[in-house]
């Protein structure tokens, strides 16, 4: 499909690679880290602040943005990069994740999901063919077919229903989504842990074609070793010339494991909402700023970082304004998040580029092991 996106990959270490989505409105480094801005916002942070961090795509939400403002109102008023003022590529979800959430306020047929709106109580209809015309009108530049994901737990047999309706789901998106030139469209591997469902629907994307593949399903409730050990198959059923993109992952050490065994992209809320709950990310793993050993502590966050939060303010200050529910303390520790994980995302694409995944990430887990800072 000629879409005017193209991905091209330029190293490989093992099953690691290291590449770069071509998109009209630039281009994404890979592996990437895609922060997510839910609502048409990365929660505490502006726009230009989270390009500063590195970020090279964001992910918008379709089901949120559907409900409110709604997507014929962000179409008229622009399209989405222009209503919320970021002129890099967006990433869409599909809906279905949000959707499955809704447990007893939706229902689930053949043509689609009717559900009930979180906010109001409203009644909607979400199907394929709405899900790429919403996308559309946001004007996302890759979009993700509608699929269903199944709630754990569940059997073999429910994920085998969920994961074939999805893929007839697909199709329908790719009929929908139709030639939209400088758009991409993903398909979504669905399948659960079991390798024979993944492969089945790996075969069942491959003959709709698609401009990138994603590995759905997981980072669901199933735990890091079942979900790496699908990571140890399921990438190389895709094609290796498209962008694979694992949905909703997540912490750092599930980043470099997704990476070590092929995944592209990834996304998850973690980085901004643990900045809103007074959690940072640090290389010697997570800190909590609540706890009263930073009260008076004069040090930075992080040695070496180049964040503000890092910069300019101390751990005691970070300690009182996170106390205090300030809501400065949200937006430093946020942008710190951020900024941390493109910092290992640059890391990871170096170390494979140079060859040395295996010393980055063993030297990654040394310093997570050791822990934070000795106390003062």
């Amino acid at each position: 499909m000629a879409t005017g996106i193209s991905f091209s990959v330029t190293a490989t270490d093992g099953a690691a690679r290291t590449g770069v989505i071509s998109t009209p409105r630039g281009e994404i480094r890979t592996p990437a880290f895609m922060p997510v801005g839910t609502a048409g916002t990365v929660k505490a942070m502006l726009p230009e602040s989270v390009a500063a961090t590195g970020a090279d795509i964001l992910l918008g939400n379709t089901y949120h943005l559907m409900l409110r403002p709604g997507a014929e109102r962000v179409a008229a008023l622009g399209g989405l990069h222009r209503f919320m003022n970021w002129p890099k590529p967006i990433l869409t979800d599909s809906g279905g994740f949000q959707v499955m959430s809704l447990g007893p306020l939706r229902k689930l047929t053949e043509e689609g999901v009717r559900f009930s709106s979180h906010l109001d109580g409203s009644k909607h209809m979400l199907t394929p063919e709405r899900s790429m015309e919403i996308q559309r009108l946001l004007g996302s530049d890759i979009v993700m077919c509608f699929d269903e994901c199944p709630a754990l737990p569940a059997t073999e047999a429910e994920v085998a229903r969920s994961m074939r309706l999805s893929m007839r789901w697909a199709q329908r998106s790719r009929d929908a989504f139709g030639d939209r030139p400088g758009h991409a469209l993903f398909g979504i591997m669905q399948g659960g842990v079991t390798r024979e469902l993944r492969e089945e629907s790996a075969e069942a994307l491959k003959s709709i074609g698609f401009d990138g593949y994603a590995v759905g399903g997981l980072a669901v409730g199933e735990g890091q070793e079942a979900m790496f050990g699908v990571l140890d198959y399921a990438p190389g059923f895709l094609p290796a010339d498209k962008p694979r993109y694992l949905m909703g992952v997540g912490k750092p050490d599930d980043i470099v494991g997704a990476v070590e065994r092929g995944i592209d992209m990834m996304d998850c809320v973690l980085p901004s909402r643990s900045g809103r709950t007074g959690q940072a990310w640090t290389a010697r793993g997570q800190v909590n700023l609540r706890n009263a050993r930073h009260r008076d502590d004069p040090r930075p966050l992080e040695d070496g970082c180049q964040c503000p939060a890092c910069r300019s303010y101390s751990r005691a200050y970070l300690h009182h304004v996170v106390k205090a529910d300030e809501i400065i303390g949200s937006m430093l520790l946020t942008w710190h998040n951020l900024h941390y994980y493109q910092v290992l995302m640059q890391g990871l694409r170096d170390a494979i580029a140079q060859g040395r995944l295996a010393a980055f990430v063993a030297d990654f887990h040394a310093a997570r092991a050791a822990g934070d800072i000795e106390p003062l």
